[in-house]
């Protein structure tokens, strides 16, 4: 469990396919402090440590996993938000983010809004995920508002801080940006369409 709130960013550093697999190894400042088997949000999605090397860790993304994010776009030297798993008696000051990203999304617009940025974020509604006006949804693993919700379509406002300590600095147009939609507003839309199903 996370909750949206970028501990640092790491780098790419190496990248080995396996089969349908990928291992990513990457640098951090907190790389020295991790363990195998912890888990650890790359982006948003929740991948286990597999071998630790001093200022550098590796973790193993799977099919699944690739299809679903935008880890298969990774190359050497991408920038990478990263997040440690919440300890119980954690402050939530994000929102609670599983780490399972729903889909992905393409930036398609930034605008200034005078010393702070507004994105754009188109994604595909058929999958049945949608966002609402102030609700919560996590971009790239980054625990954000949402504002002007439109169907497959919302913007998130960027301050500096976030700007700078995120990999936000490093989004262009066109960039495709994982998702992970609120939980329970997924769980409220799912109990929904099965109740107008069985009326």
């Amino acid at each position: 469990m996370f909750s949206g709130i970028v501990e640092s960013v790491g780098r790419v550093v190496d990248i080995h396919r396996d089969r349908s697999n990928i291992d990513f190894t990457l640098e951090c400042p907190f790389a020295g402090e991790l363990k195998i088997d912890q888990s650890v949000a790359h982006n948003g999605v929740c991948l286990t440590v597999v071998r630790c090397d001093g200022k550098q860790y590796t973790v193993t993304a799977m099919k699944e996993t690739l299809d679903r994010s935008n880890l298969s776009d990774w190359q050497l030297g991408t920038e990478v938000n990263l997040e440690r798993s919440m300890k119980p008696d954690s402050l939530l000051d994000g929102h609670i983010v599983q780490g399972h990203v729903d889909q992905t999304g393409v930036c398609t617009n930034i605008e200034d809004a005078d010393g702070s940025r507004y994105y754009t974020i188109e994604y595909d509604p058929s999958q049945g995920n949608i966002t609402v006006e102030k609700g919560s949804v996590s971009v790239n693993g980054v625990s954000l508002t949402v504002c002007n919700s439109e169907t497959g379509r919302f913007r998130v406002a960027i301050i500096p801080y976030t700007y700078e300590v995120t990999n936000f600095h490093a989004l262009k147009v066109g960039d495709k940006v994982n998702l992970e939609f609120d939980i329970i507003g997924k769980y409220i839309q799912k109990i929904a369409k099965v109740y107008m199903e069985n009326r």
